[in-house]
């Protein structure tokens, strides 16, 4: 049987089993809403959160509130998701792409300050596949910030949690994101002056708000997390020792963090086809790192990132996730020690 990536057909198959135990059980209108907005902020903790439908809404409100001027910089990741680039220039904004370090993936202080002009404003921070950059040397810049935690949920820099620096903090629950509710994302302020701005949002249109269905589903992703980091964990620790014996290299977690292991990434020394066909050839189905980035889907914001342009191309990522048996990651483990 053909192993695959923690694709929206898996996670849909997750989903089915949370319906099913919905259906049995009486939900009063936004009352599964009120449950995870409160999980939320005892686990993540924060001044005030809006539940909405969408992470592009939860940018967009982000933006918003900071009342930026007309043409003013925001500094992204060019491995950023590219709704990111819509966003910003619907909002009259003008996005600049950063380029992120190599091993880690992310944006680096250096890398940051050399694209500071007298009109940035703002920089979003987008943990990709769940790394986390330097957000505390990050800060000392002393630029508003507004972090994108959606795939590094779970992970701690020392004492706080991975998305606390920013000025609000955008949490997704698509069917990529570490927490998935099939869709929606959670915008929340850590701070009273940033929630108090957030709440001139609050009555927003039934249309742009997470429904009831889609919040039921991350209560359950919420309250598993815990046990699902923990399994992520053993896979990856068994993961890394096979990977370990080839030439392909792994991202490497920054700081003091520990990464969540959102994914299994490898960054290729050959080509991105060979390692896809010998995966295959072995029923183990791999997938591009990359493909809904900025970087992959409009190349034209990133020509002056080289790095990120590159890895787009040669960074793959192999199935981890918590419902894995043993034999799948034996599977999964023998494959990556004998790769091409």
């Amino acid at each position: 049987m053909k192993i695959e990536s923690y694709s929206p057909t898996i996670r849909r198959r997750e989903m089915d089993a949370v319906l099913t135990a919905m259906v049995q059980e009486h939900v009063g209108p936004g009352e599964q809403t009120s449950r995870l907005v409160q999980i939320a902020r005892e686990y993540i903790g924060y001044d005030y959160c809006l539940p909405l439908r969408s992470p592009v809404t939860a940018l967009t409100i982000a933006l918003q509130a900071m009342d930026l001027p007309d043409g003013s910089s925001i500094l992204i990741s060019a491995l950023s998701p590219q709704y990111y680039v819509n966003v910003i220039k619907e909002l009259r904004l003008q996005p600049v792409c950063i380029d992120v370090d190599e091993s880690s993936l992310s944006v680096t202080v250096d890398a940051v300050k050399q694209k500071l002009t007298p009109e940035t404003r703002a920089l979003v921070i987008h943990h990709t596949l769940g790394l986390v950059p330097d957000v505390p040397a990050i800060h000392e810049l002393n630029i508003p910030i507004i972090e994108d935690c959606s795939r590094s949920f779970g992970a701690n820099w020392l004492d706080r949690r991975a998305g606390s620096f920013g000025l609000f903090t955008i949490l997704g629950l698509e069917e990529r994101d570490l927490l998935t509710a099939g869709g929606g994302a959670l915008l929340y302020a850590h701070g009273r002056r940033e929630g108090t701005v957030l709440r001139r949002f609050s009555e927003l249109p039934i249309e742009y708000r997470l429904p009831d269905l889609n919040a039921a589903l991350a209560l359950v992703q919420f309250k598993e997390a815990e046990r699902n980091f923990e399994k992520r964990k053993e896979i990856a620790v068994i993961f890394t020792q096979s990977a370990l014996r080839i030439r392909h290299k792994r991202p490497v977690q920054i700081g003091e963090c520990e990464y969540n292991n959102y994914s299994f990434p490898l960054i290729l020394e050959t080509g991105f086809k060979d390692v896809e066909a010998y995966a295959s050839k072995k029923e183990v189905e791999v997938e591009s790192a990359f493909t809904d980035t900025i970087a992959a889907k409009n190349p034209e914001e990133t020509r002056s990132c080289p790095v990120a342009n590159s890895l787009v191309l040669r960074t793959i990522i192999f199935p981890l996730y918590p419902r894995l048996g043993k034999t799948q990651v034996s599977k999964i483990a023998k494959v990556l020690a004998t790769l091409p």
